[in-house]
């Protein structure tokens, strides 16, 4: 028998990736832009057929600010305000999502990577043979993979290819293992969140300190026991002294909560029978007639199929 699996599903990135990837040519007779409901129903809907999960959610950003906020005024302060042709897609994504019949996630004060990391933990303490697979567009979800937790990127252009990371792959894929992201965030940062990491300190010293250390606690036991080495070089151990404060805060601030708020049980997330007329008529709304092929048949062949929808 197959593993059991359980798509969980990263909202807000999928939003704003599908939002830039698709034309904005994607608009009602109104003129309601509807590009970011079509990519992220397009991509919700392929990796459902891929990955056929038995439980599935879906997770929100909370316009709310959160305690990463309040901790650090810089954070996230160079991205643009949320563009006006994107905001009412919001709601109507979440019609999508609702019509789909899968839960969705939102708590004010918590990012969705938040929910997602909770609602993983607590996945992983049921102690079920499941495996989580996260559909996210955020690279940040890699410090959640493990044995139990995949995560799923859809492909960025016309032909590329969705790609699912385990732990091997996170590691080609970056140069470090998933527990070691967020190491390599506090020396690199992050641009698109506004983490500063360590000045000067770019991806490839990043790695082949933390290839050396183990850590970035075992980096900074290192500098200061002396310890002469060839990637601590003077420069290097220069900017990490004086930068400590910098890459100690960086990496709380990419550290994914697994202690939010959630309200959660597994059997509520289970997949069930969806009301297809629902979705259809919603698609046809939408003028979304080529993603009518992706929804998952009202018929199923197999007992297995049937406990899908």
């Amino acid at each position: 028998m197959s593993q059991k699996k359980f798509l969980l599903v990263d909202g807000h990135a999928l939003i704003y990736r599908s939002f830039f990837a698709f034309p904005k040519s994607f608009m009602l007779p109104d003129g309601q832009m509807v590009n970011a409901v079509y990519g992220f129903a397009r991509i919700l809907l392929t990796a459902i057929r891929k990955i056929e999960p038995t439980y599935m959610a879906v997770a929100f950003d909370h316009p709310q600010p959160t305690q990463r906020h309040k901790d650090f005024e810089g954070y996230k302060a160079n991205r643009p305000e949320m563009p006006d042709d994107l905001r009412p897609q919001i709601e109507i994504i979440k019609e999508v999502v609702d019509a789909l019949n899968i839960p969705k996630f939102e708590i004010g004060g918590y990012e969705a990577d938040d929910l997602i990391g909770t609602i993983n933990a607590r996945v992983e303490e049921f102690g079920q043979d499941l495996l989580t697979v996260i559909v996210t567009g955020d690279q940040d979800m890699f410090q959640l993979v493990d044995d139990n937790t995949h995560v799923y990127l859809p492909g960025r252009g016309k032909g590329k290819q969705d790609t699912e990371y385990d732990a091997v792959g996170v590691k080609e894929k970056i140069g470090v293992t998933p527990e070691l992201v967020i190491d390599l965030k506090g020396l690199m940062g992050d641009s698109s969140d506004n983490i500063p990491g360590v000045k000067g300190i770019g991806p490839k010293t990043a790695q082949a300190l933390l290839d050396r250390f183990g850590s970035l606690s075992g980096i900074y036991e290192a500098v200061d026991k002396k310890i002469e080495d060839e990637v601590l070089t003077d420069s290097v151990v220069d900017k990490l002294t004086k930068e400590r404060e910098s890459a100690l805060v960086s990496r709380e601030l990419a550290t994914i909560m697994k202690d939010a708020p959630v309200q959660f049980q597994l059997e509520d997330c289970e997949v069930v029978r969806y009301d297809k007329e629902k979705v259809v008529s919603l698609f046809q709304e939408l003028n979304f007639k080529t993603l009518l092929s992706l929804l998952p048949p009202d018929q199923f062949e197999t007992t297995v199929q049937e406990a899908l929808f």
